[in-house]
Order: structure tokens, then C-alpha cells, then sequence
């Protein structure tokens, strides 16, 4: 029987499929052809007749016509699989409740122990093929699991929208081909820079997972197998996306020109990159002078005033004016 789905029984759907057949037909020619009593055919009949699916004539004997199966079934099907997605929803809830108890309980729940390169690498491509918004990256030199330009995983997301932050400490860039990866990610649509140095690696997706190396391993570190960590929602994970941005914060933008030259790589800044005119029109911003009074003071036009505040804007990583003000004060501009 099929149409136990829309919550009908074997003998209501048996007794349903012969009056389909028939037309119409007493409890009597039920039972005849169905295997039924007459007692047990007229409850199933009328038990068809309460759910919508048969009517019946007023005259005794009765005799019951089926309802059209569109008008009798689909309804029924549609209630049942609006309760059922609303009872998958509700099992998704609890099912997110009870691991988030289990993790306050269980410390093995928010911290998985990897071990092996082969393993770290499929993590490492799995919560990228799972990631909705953005990736973080730590990318020291040596690699221990996945050489540099063998994540493809890294593409993929990005062409589906993910977001890439990736910060690489200056040694990575004496690795072979390191340069080359690097330009590529960066035309794909990765947001690189770079620092002197980086105290760990580090992958993050979502702001909900990290894999964190936990001895050097691999071909250059650690002759023994890599071991890692995988960190679930948690202050570990909170404290390690805080040390992502801090670094983030400090390190200097990696500039690939069209020529595929990489300018930054050596994670620190290079000459003062502002004028004599940038620092004194800075000045005047932070006072809180309009750009209007700062072009008359300085002798410039309105435009290039503000050419010149999105050059800054731009040195600094900044999105607004008060960032740029923030920022520098933090890089010593003022």
C-alpha cells in the first residue's frame, strides 16, 4: 500500500481503490470483493466518507461513490508535508541544543583531535566546501599538509562567493611557486597582505570553525605525522578569530600588478607614504575642519582635497573618515 503518506490505512486504501474501480458500491459488494466483513466494510466506508475521500446515497441500501483522488488526496499530502518540514525544522533546533549542551559538558565536543596529513587535509577542504560568508587564513612557510597552489578548494568557494582574507608571514614567499599562488588567489578574488611573521597556522570558516596545527609536522617541521586541532564555537575559537584581526589590523596590503608582480611581501611598510601636504590636510580632518575651510588654508580645490582623503583611505585600509583618523593615529601619521 502507497498512500499511507496522506494517512490512510491498508483497508481504507484497499476499499478506496475498489470503489475508484467500481464507480460505486454497497458495504455488501465491498466485502464481497475485498476479503472484508460487511461489519468491518461499512466502518472503513464511513471512515472514508469522514476523511473526504467517498460520499454516499441517502437510500438504503447506501451506496458510496469515490471522491476524486485530486480533491480527496493532494490536500492531504500537502498538510502532511508542511508538517513535516515543520517537524525537520524543529528536529534541526533540537538537534543544534542538544550539541551546544554536549559542548558545555563535553570538552571533546569542542575540540577534535587530527591527526595525520591526509585527514587534515580533508578537513581543511571540507569546512571550505561548507562555507557560506568567509574564510580566514594564517599562512606560514613550509607547508605542513596541503602544499602551496594545491587548494583548489580556495577557487571553488571563491566563485560561489566566500569570502577570502589570508594573511602570509614573509618567509612563505621563499617557498617555490609561493609568488605565482599567490598572484592567482589575488586575481580570483582573494583580499591578501602581509606581516613579518606569524605565530601559528590557522584556517577559519565562518567565524564557527578553526583548524590550528598543534606541532610543526610535515616535510620541513616535525618528522613525526602533523597533529591539529579542530575548534568548534567556543572562547578558544573567539580568542583565535581576535588574533586573526589584530594581526589583520598591522599587516600591509599585497599590491599584484598587471604584470603579475607582488609588491608588500615583505609584510612591512615601506617609506612614509605621505606628503607633506597629506599630513598637514590630515591634521586639519582630525581637527574637524570642513573640506571646504582645509582647501582654502592649504591653497587646493575641494577635489583634490578629497583626492587626496581617498588616497589616504585607501594606504590605510579604511572605509570611513573616522577609521582613517583611528588608523593614523595607530600608524603614526599625525
Amino acid at each position: 500500500m502507497t498512500l499511507e503518506a496522506a494517512g490512510v490505512s491498508d483497508a481504507e486504501e484497499s476499499v478506496y481503490r475498489h470503489l475508484v474501480t467500481a464507480g460505486q458500491a454497497s458495504a455488501g459488494d465491498v466485502a464481497a470483493r475485498t476479503g472484508l466483513s460487511r461489519a468491518e466494510a461499512e466502518r472503513v466506508l464511513d471512515a472514508l466518507a469522514v476523511k473526504g475521500m467517498a460520499s454516499h446515497t441517502d437510500v438504503l441500501p447506501r451506496h458510496f461513490r469515490a471522491t476524486p483522488p485530486d480533491v480527496a488526496l493532494m490536500p492531504r499530502l500537502k498538510r502532511n508535508a508542511d508538517a513535516l518540514d515543520l517537524a525537520r525544522a524543529e528536529a534541526t533546533s533540537l538537534l543544534q541544543v542538544y550539541r551546544d549542551t554536549m559542548r558545555r559538558r563535553d570538552a571533546s565536543e569542542l575540540i577534535e583531535v587530527i591527526t595525520g596529513a591526509e585527514a587534515l587535509r580533508q578537513h581543511l577542504r571540507q569546512i571550505q566546501a561548507s562555507a557560506q560568508d568567509e574564510m580566514l587564513w594564517f599562512c606560514k612557510a613550509q607547508y605542513v599538509a596541503m602544499p602551496s597552489g594545491s587548494n583548489s578548494s580556495e577557487f571553488e568557494a571563491l566563485a560561489r562567493g566566500v569570502r577570502y582574507r589570508v594573511l602570509y608571514e614573509k618567509a612563505f614567499f621563499d617557498d617555490e611557486g609561493a609568488v605565482d599562488n599567490v598572484v592567482a588567489g589575488v586575481r580570483a578574488g582573494e583580499v591578501a597582505r602581509a606581516v613579518p611573521h606569524l605565530p601559528l597556522r590557522l584556517a577559519v570558516a565562518d567565524r564557527a570553525i578553526a583548524v590550528c596545527p598543534l606541532v610543526p609536522g610535515g616535510p620541513h617541521g616535525s618528522p613525526d605525522e602533523p597533529t591539529a586541532a579542530l575548534v568548534r564555537d567556543s572562547n578558544l575559537l573567539a580568542a583565535l578569530i581576535a588574533l586573526f584581526e589584530r594581526y589583520w589590523e598591522d599587516a600591509v596590503p599585497l599590491d599584484v600588478d598587471d604584470s603579475g608582480t607582488v609588491a608588500g611581501t615583505d609584510g612591512v611598510g615601506g617609506p612614509d607614504p605621505l606628503s607633506a601636504i597629506d599630513r598637514r590636510l590630515l591634521a586639519l580632518l582630525v581637527a574637524g575642519v570642513a573640506d571646504k575651510a582645509v582647501a582654502t588654508q592649504l591653497g587646493l580645490s575641494r577635489r583634490t582635497v578629497q583626492r587626496h582623503i581617498q588616497r589616504m583611505m585607501e594606504l590605510a585600509g579604511a572605509a570611513t573618515r573616522m577609521q582613517l583618523a583611528w588608523q593614523a593615529a595607530r600608524r603614526g601619521w599625525l
